[in-house]
C-alpha cells in the first residue's frame, strides 16, 4: 500500500459533532475515548473528499467510483482509497507572551513518527513533568525561562526542538501554520489532553422567533467547536489495482484538491462559516 500524510489546518472553528449530550455541553465534538483528543472520523473525511467527485446530479463520477467505491446495492464495490481517522497534532492556546502558542505532546509526535515514517527523536521528552515544557523559540518565553499558557505556568527546559518545529511546518501550506517554527511548545501527554478537552470553544446557539422576538422553545443549546488554527492529520492510502495504480489514485486526489484551492469544508454548520480548512497532501 502507498500512503501519504494528509494535513488539515482549520481556518475557522470546526464542529464534527458526537450527538446530543446530557452534560453541560449539549453538542460536543468527536473525541478519542481514551485520550479525549478531538478527531475527525475517517467516514466524515471520506464523505467530504468523495463529494468532490459528484456531478451536478450528485452522482459519483467514474473516477469517483474507483476511488471511493460504488454504493449501488446491486453492484456495491469498495473504493481504492483508504481514509484514516484524523487526530490533533498541534492545538492553539492563549499565551501570556506572543498572543498564542501551538502545543503538542510526546504521544502526538510519536504517532506522527509512526504514520509518516519520520525521525523526531521523541524519546528525549520522556519524564517531562506537568509543570515543564519545551519551546521552539523565545517568541512565547517570558523572562526566567517561563511559559504561561492559559492560566498555567511552565518552566521551560533548555532542550532544542527547533528541528521538530521545522518538520511540522513542512506538513501544511497555510501561511499562518508556518509560524509554528516560532510558536511550538511541547507539554506532557496529561497537560495536552487537559488543554484539548477544556479549552475548545463553547458557543451558545439560538433561534429567535420572528413574531415573538424571543428564543423558540428548544432552540437554545451550547455547541463545542475545535478552534481555528488547529492542525489535524491523517493517513491517506491506496492499493494498486489493474485499472489504476496507487500512485495515480493519490495523484488524482492531489489534482482535485488543487482544483478547489486546497480548501475543504468539514463538519457541520457550513452556512455559518464553520469547518473551512486548508488541506495539504504530503
Amino acid at each position: 500500500m502507498k500512503k501519504q500524510i494528509f494535513a488539515i489546518f482549520t481556518r475557522t472553528p470546526l464542529h464534527v459533532g458526537a450527538g446530543n449530550s446530557v452534560g453541560a455541553i449539549d453538542s460536543p465534538v468527536m473525541r478519542e475515548r481514551h485520550t479525549r483528543i478531538p478527531i475527525i472520523p475517517g467516514s466524515s473525511l471520506k464523505g467530504v473528499l468523495a463529494d468532490l467527485w459528484n456531478d451536478e446530479n450528485f452522482k459519483r463520477t467514474p473516477d469517483g467510483e474507483k476511488l471511493f467505491g460504488k454504493t449501488d446495492s446491486k453492484d456495491a464495490k469498495a473504493g481504492q482509497l483508504l481514509v484514516g481517522e484524523s487526530r490533533v497534532l498541534a492545538f492553539p492556546v492563549r499565551s501570556a507572551k506572543g498572543s498564542f502558542a501551538w502545543i503538542s505532546c510526546p504521544l502526538a509526535l510519536r504517532r506522527l513518527e509512526r504514520d509518516a515514517d519520520v525521525e523526531l527523536n521523541v524519546d528525549q521528552f520522556d519524564g517531562l513533568r506537568e509543570d515543564q515544557c519545551l519551546a521552539a523559540s523565545d517568541e512565547i518565553t517570558l523572562n526566567g525561562g517561563r511559559v504561561v499558557l492559559e492560566e498555567y505556568q511552565f518552566s521551560c527546559l533548555k532542550k532544542e526542538i527547533s528541528a521538530i518545529a521545522e518538520k511540522l511546518a513542512e506538513l501544511g501550506a497555510d501561511p499562518v501554520w508556518k509560524e509554528v517554527e516560532k510558536r511550538l511548545v511541547i507539554v506532557n501527554d496529561e497537560m495536552f489532553s487537559y488543554f484539548v478537552e477544556q479549552t475548545c470553544e463553547v458557543v451558545t446557539r439560538i433561534r429567535v422567533g420572528d413574531d415573538s422576538g424571543t428564543v423558540i422553545p428548544g432552540a437554545l443549546f451550547n455547541q463545542e467547536q475545535v478552534p481555528s488554527e488547529t492542525m489535524f492529520y491523517t493517513v491517506l492510502g491506496a492499493e494498486d489495482r489493474k485499472d489504476l495504480s496507487a500512485s495515480d489514485a493519490l495523484r488524482k486526489v492531489q489534482e482535485r484538491l488543487e482544483s478547489v484551492g486546497n480548501i475543504l469544508q468539514i463538519g457541520g454548520d457550513e452556512t455559518i462559516g464553520l469547518g473551512y480548512c486548508t488541506v495539504t497532501l504530503n
